[in-house]
């Protein structure tokens, strides 16, 4: 009977109050857009001040590894702010921070100069503040997905798909900005993008209290809950095979993306706007395929969508480097590529938001998050140098080849296979058929 009588009052829902309940995770997406627009700008412009005061590709290198362990070092850490103030307070908290630490790398070089190794500080502490804020918008997620009644595989690919508008539009801007008003005064714009995320977040987002299992104390240990959520990860085959191809693929990327195509950029094209232009096509083309996913995800099956997709952009971002075509073809390759990437996030984020129990999310996501960052310290570093020994060509064919084998394992590792059962699930119509029955 209260059932019954519960079902005519969802239907006649007014309009008004769906509307509020999509407001906190708009909000959230539009967060993410300055937030993440805020990193692109600052991972352009700071290889990039680095090869224009020093031209060397070691010291880029170098601060490629001093941005990244400050990302994996708070990956761990970030989760056990999480779990004490909750997932707003630590984003809002954390963007501010980080907005601090940005600004004070253009005020200092204008005022009482900076150094090399005074940069790799502020870098380093720029990266160490702004992921738990990362994390915990993340954190946010499902449960603003609940509140919004929106899809799964559509909220996340929205997620995903706004960081990619972020490298869309982010990239070309920080090319056309560094020549415009220079690489200094392009952090004063990247600071900015972090207070007003803050604002946002504070102002349309409800308050996440630190959600806990049954009986645990608010006084955990610190070492306890990382351990927690590491066995969790060690436990689960899927989790862990992903874990291990996306370090990877994660440690070449930052290679990659800090070191091999600004020098790249450099030594053939000479102008930072080729490097905005690569990394537009390929983000603006990933948010087009992002969003297709969005409507069509569901239909499709996760583990050979995952491969396929991983695999074939692998080739088409590594290949047309190797080979020094010009520059259009380059985009040409980017934009496929960037095409095939887009169902990649969205459908590991679905795989853990399935697996991973509500009380235990801050801590298991953040030592996801810092297993599939651990290796990127190493690949800015090993890239700076492997570019100053070897040459920006032999080292694009070593680390293309590396990335192809291991996004050709997820098209044989049978665990993987576990993250196609989750849409073939019953339907949601079974419980109120077992209640019926009961009653």
């Amino acid at each position: 009977m209260n059932s019954s009588q519960q079902t005519p009052e969802l239907l006649q829902t007014p309009t008004p109050v769906i509307e509020k309940r999509q407001l906190p995770i708009v909000a959230l997406f539009i967060a993410n857009v300055c937030s993440f627009v805020g990193d692109v700008l600052m991972n352009l412009s700071i290889p990039w001040l680095v090869l224009q005061t020093t031209g060397s590709a070691a010291q880029a290198g170098i601060t490629a590894f001093s941005a990244t362990l400050a990302i994996v070092i708070s990956s761990f850490f970030g989760s056990l702010l999480m779990d004490r103030l909750g997932y707003k307070r630590t984003s809002v908290g954390a963007d501010i921070a980080s907005g601090i630490a940005v600004v004070l790398i253009p005020l200092c070089y204008m005022t009482i100069g900076l150094s090399f190794w005074e940069l790799q500080v502020l870098v380093f502490l720029a990266g160490l503040l702004q992921t738990p804020g990362t994390e915990a918008r993340y954190a946010m997620l499902p449960d603003l997905i609940k509140l919004s009644q929106m899809p799964s595989e559509r909220a996340n690919s929205l997620y995903d798909g706004v960081r990619r508008v972020a490298g869309f539009f982010g990239a070309p801007l920080a090319g056309v900005l560094i020549i415009a008003i220079g690489t200094a005064n392009l952090l004063w714009v990247d600071g900015a993008t972090f207070f007003f995320s803050a604002i946002l977040l504070a102002w349309a987002v409800p308050h996440t209290p630190p959600v806990r299992k049954a009986g645990e104390k608010k006084e955990g240990s610190y070492i306890g809950e990382l351990k927690e959520g590491l066995v969790f990860v060690r436990r689960s085959p899927v989790m862990l095979s992903i874990v291990i191809v996306v370090m990877i693929t994660n440690l070449l990327d930052q290679g990659l993306a800090g070191v091999i195509q600004p020098v790249y950029v450099r030594q053939i094209f000479g102008n930072p706007l080729a490097l905005g232009e690569l990394v537009a096509a390929f983000g603006g083309a990933a948010f087009v395929s992002t969003m297709l996913f969005a409507w069509i995800g569901h239909r499709l099956p996760r583990s050979r969508t995952l491969g396929l997709c991983f695999t074939l952009s692998t080739i088409l971002r590594f290949l047309p480097l190797a080979l020094a075509l010009p520059l259009p073809i380059l985009i040409t390759a980017y934009i496929a590529a960037g095409l095939l990437i887009g169902p990649i996030n969205p459908i590991l984020s679905g795989a853990e938001q399935e697996l991973v129990p509500v009380e235990m999310r801050a801590r298991v996501f953040g030592a996801l998050a810092a297993g599939v960052t651990c290796g990127m310290p190493l690949g800015g570093l090993v890239a700076g140098f492997f570019v100053q020994w070897s040459g920006v060509i032999p080292a694009i064919i070593a680390f293309g080849i590396t990335y192809l084998a291991c996004t050709i394992s997820l098209l044989v590792n049978p665990a993987l296979k576990a993250i196609d059962k989750q849409p073939e699930t019953p339907p949601q119509r079974e419980p109120p058929l077992e209640k019926g029955t009961q009653s």
